[in-house]
């Protein structure tokens, strides 16, 4: 990874302002990411005593969104010592929290208002295949995902999917987001409680890095988590016909 960030500081300006450059630069980090995660996740599952694993749970939450069927089992298998840590005990809750809205789960409801103050539900869209789309307007990789979102919504909006975004904008930062939504092209519809991190839907379904989304089905259960690029578009076309 360093010689890799070497080669990245050596790129001209040209490079970086070309969108297939930074597709490949993604993808290349994206590589990397998972080669880390594999190794952790190999490491934790070998040595259920040690500390080290527990610490190595934590500190993934940042790399690598947690999902349940990846953390669950792996949290199961640490010692009772292990788990009854503080830190332990507090990863046990995420842990429950990403039960909650593991695949195959009914996805939770939430409340939130549009930047003109209509009040939209989740339940609205009961019957549909929506995509619940996290993200902040200060979230540079949200920013970058946006596009991605943008193409697959006009690919399948009037075929029974919709998209709804949920910012985890600040009420300081309300312009700021008004104004992402105009920048990105963002023609979904967008609700948020401003409430940052503490937004009340973010915190229901165990939102622990953005951008995330999660895919749900006409009857309301999940069915796919955390679609990035080509994956989003490929899971759609699994779905909808």
């Amino acid at each position: 990874m360093q010689a890799f960030g070497a080669e990245i500081q050596q790129a001209t300006e040209q490079q970086r302002q070309d969108p297939a450059f930074t597709e490949k630069l993604k993808s290349r980090f994206e590589a990397f990411y998972k080669q880390i995660a594999t190794a952790n996740y190999a490491f934790i599952k070998a040595n259920p005593n040690s500390l080290v694993s527990l610490d190595a749970l934590l500190g993934m939450q940042m790399l690598d969104l947690p999902q349940y069927a990846t953390v669950g089992p792996l949290y199961a298998a640490l010692s009772p010592a292990l788990k009854n840590t503080a830190q332990g005990r507090e990863y046990g809750q995420l842990v429950e929290g990403l039960k909650a809205v593991a695949i195959g789960a009914t996805a939770p409801d939430f409340t939130q208002q549009t930047p003109d103050g209509k009040t939209v539900s989740l339940r609205d869209y009961r019957g549909k295949y929506v995509l619940v789309d996290f993200w902040a307007s200060w979230c540079g990789p949200c920013r970058q995902e946006n596009p991605t979102v943008a193409r697959a919504y006009a690919a399948y909006k009037g075929r029974n999917f919709e998209v709804l975004g949920v910012s985890l904008d600040s009420e300081k930062d309300r312009a700021k987001w008004v104004k992402a939504i105009a920048d990105d092209k963002l023609t979904w519809t967008q609700v948020s409680d401003l409430r940052g991190w503490e937004n009340a839907a973010a915190r229901s379904y165990a939102v622990r890095g953005i951008p995330q989304n999660y895919l749900i089905d006409p009857a309301g259960k999940i069915v796919a988590v955390n679609l990035k690029g080509e994956a989003l578009q490929a899971t759609l076309a699994q779905y909808i016909k």
